[in-house]
């Protein structure tokens, strides 16, 4: 009886100490000025058409586009017109939209004009969904400030600067590939140039809710989480609400408008990719209010195992860019992202990895409604300068973004530090460094990288990556049977990746045209590529700790790198749907392996 007491008592203290430090980790968390889920605020959105300028020699600070200024008489001198300069759409990218300018790498400027009536009382800000790759941002000919990474969201307020009437936005933006950037001057997709994402004017009181976290607590027992007030006000009662559930806390916030909690559960259904619950979340204020939809569950791992609210998965995954194969160039509405999730739901995936940098924030809320886990990865893709401290501070600047936007989706359960990179010292050091970073801001997910392996003379793949122990799932890439080999050679080789943490193999694929049909040993037909994936299914399924599979990748897209005049042409045509949304054989070899290993994993 003494012995159970002891057990007993061991794991309340376990439990309380867990609590402790998560609770502790959210109130560490880096304090960024970006409104929680700005979408559910009071917003204008600013997308559209916008008047652009294209300036491949920068000449625009010199002759001061950002004063958009107007000429005033026949006599004076004005080497710029936004008034009369052509228009593109916002979000969209200039690439898929001008012909002439498919490769343009360098500088184009945006100006639209806008209506505003501010009100006493009330605060302003202008935000980005994401701008490719740098962007500087004028409101009324003033600098508000810069953003430099190309996926993440970014933010100023404007309070002080917004005009009773009319008033312009301009913004520089710089596509141009650095060594020094993340990610680098060479990459595998398209560098889609301009501002990619929604742009909106948020209105909030002048002391709001800036920013919240609620979590689940791995006992499952017990919600967990903070609130954050921006203001003049930000000593106050703070009222969290759980609608559904009939769930509610109220609790002050300390000096700084922080607040803290922790409390019981009850009646409040798991968020599964079988039953993506979720739950309408009120935060109320004495001078604000804050709604989300969000939905509760754990993840880790044990062994070999992945446990979703401490049960064991297989990651019936795939790869995706953020790509519109219909409408070139980079997806424009929620519609378009809808669509290609839905295809991976065809797939019968319960997973996807978000292919190598942030996906579009709507991405994330999706899966949450269509039940899909995500890998979300930062750009910090083949060989970047590990010894550039600045690229560093610019990668870990990226993953806090990322980590801040999407804290609160339950379908986000990995973060990824990378892809591909090279094991060498000072990447060991760079990704380490990036792997606890992460872990200090979110204790509540994975953290994981695509790794590399190599095979032997035995033709034995194997993998010797010292960042292995700083991950929670082993993932790596491997393409035995495309680059190096044909299909018919996958069945002499094997893999001894021996792990005792849950293995992902995050990558592995071969190139079809779609509609291009010859016998299976013939690159680039669909046969090949159907034997390729019934050969390395096989093989794959030898992995003791295999949790995870995403073949690269859900649908072809478009590649300067992909040179091939017959078969590629731009595109990369590892996807299992076309560009034109046709499956193609191997998505069928695909489908079946996937739906033998949910009635395996049901079980």
């Amino acid at each position: 009886m003494a012995h159970f007491f002891k057990h007993i008592m061991k794991k309340s203290i376990l439990l309380f100490c867990g609590i402790f430090m998560l609770l502790a980790n959210l109130s560490a968390q880096v304090n960024f000025n970006i409104i929680q889920n700005i979408k559910g605020r009071n917003i204008t959105n600013l997308d559209g058409k916008w008047h652009y300028i294209v300036d491949p020699y920068n000449t625009g600070d010199e002759r001061k586009f950002f004063m958009n200024k107007q000429q005033e008489n026949d006599s004076e001198l004005l080497e710029y017109d936004f008034s009369t300069a052509p228009t593109i759409n916002v979000p969209g990218d200039w690439n898929s939209q001008k012909e002439e300018l498919k490769y343009y790498e360098g500088i184009v400027w945006f100006q639209r004009d806008f209506v505003a009536h501010p009100q006493n009382g009330k605060r302003y800000f202008l935000n980005f969904g994401a701008a490719n790759y740098k962007a500087e941002v004028y409101l009324n000919g003033r600098l508000l400030g810069s953003h430099e990474g190309g996926f993440t969201p970014f933010q100023f307020e404007i309070s002080d600067k917004i005009a009773d009437g009319d008033n312009f936005i301009v913004v520089k933006t710089d596509n141009t590939r650095y060594a020094e950037n993340v990610p680098s001057d060479n990459y595998d997709w398209w560098n889609y140039g301009g501002i990619t994402r929604d742009v909106v004017l948020a209105e909030t009181n002048e002391t709001y809710v800036n920013d919240y976290s609620l979590q689940l607590t791995q006992d499952m027992k017990n919600l967990t989480g903070y609130v954050q007030l921006k203001g003049m006000q930000t000593s106050q009662e703070i009222t969290v609400q759980v609608l559904e559930a009939n769930l509610q806390i109220k609790i002050p916030t300390n000096s700084s408008g922080r607040a803290t909690f922790i409390f019981p559960i009850k009646n409040v259904e798991l968020w599964t990719p079988e039953n993506p619950q979720l739950y309408t979340i009120k935060i109320f204020a004495n001078t604000d209010t804050a709604t989300d939809r969000i939905g509760f569950r754990t993840i880790e791992t044990r062994g070999k195992d992945i446990l979703l609210n401490g049960k064991s998965i297989f990651l019936r995954g795939v790869c995706l860019h953020e790509e519109n194969p219909f409408i070139p160039g980079k997806p424009r509405s929620k519609a378009d992202l809808k669509m290609l999730l839905s295809w991976a739901k065809e797939l019968n995936c319960n997973y996807v990895r978000l292919a190598h940098y942030p996906h579009n924030e709507y991405v994330s809320h999706l899966a949450d409604e269509m039940g899909l886990l995500l890998w979300e990865e930062i750009p910090v893709y083949w060989n970047v300068e590990f010894n550039n401290g600045i690229t560093y501070e610019n990668a870990k600047q990226q993953m806090s973004e990322l980590i801040y936007r999407d804290k609160n989706r339950a379908s986000v359960i990995i973060w990824s530090i990378g892809n591909e990179t090279p094991n060498t010292d000072t990447r060991l050091k760079f990704m380490s460094d990036l792997a606890d970073h992460v872990r200090r801001m979110d204790t509540t997910r994975l953290v994981s990288a695509a790794l590399l392996g190599g095979i032997d003379s035995t033709n034995t793949f194997r993998l010797s990556d010292n960042l292995a122990d700083k991950l929670d799932i082993i993932s790596f890439n491997e393409y035995i049977g495309w680059y190096g080999q044909n299909a018919a050679d996958i069945p002499q080789y094997r893999f001894d990746v021996m792990a005792d943490k849950p293995v992902v193999v995050s990558e592995f694929g071969a190139e079809a045209l779609g509609g291009f049909y010859a016998d299976s040993a013939t690159r680039f037909s669909e046969e090949m590529q159907e034997l390729f994936y019934k050969n390395q299914l096989k093989l794959i399924s030898s992995i003791p700790a295999l949790r995870g599979t995403s073949p690269w990748i859900l649908v072809d897209f478009r590649s300067p790198k992909r040179l091939n005049p017959i078969y590629q042409e731009g595109w990369n045509r590892k996807g299992l749907y076309t560009e034109t949304g046709k499956k193609k054989k191997a998505f069928f070899v695909m489908k079946a392996w996937y739906d033998a290993q949910e009635k395996k994993y049901r079980k």
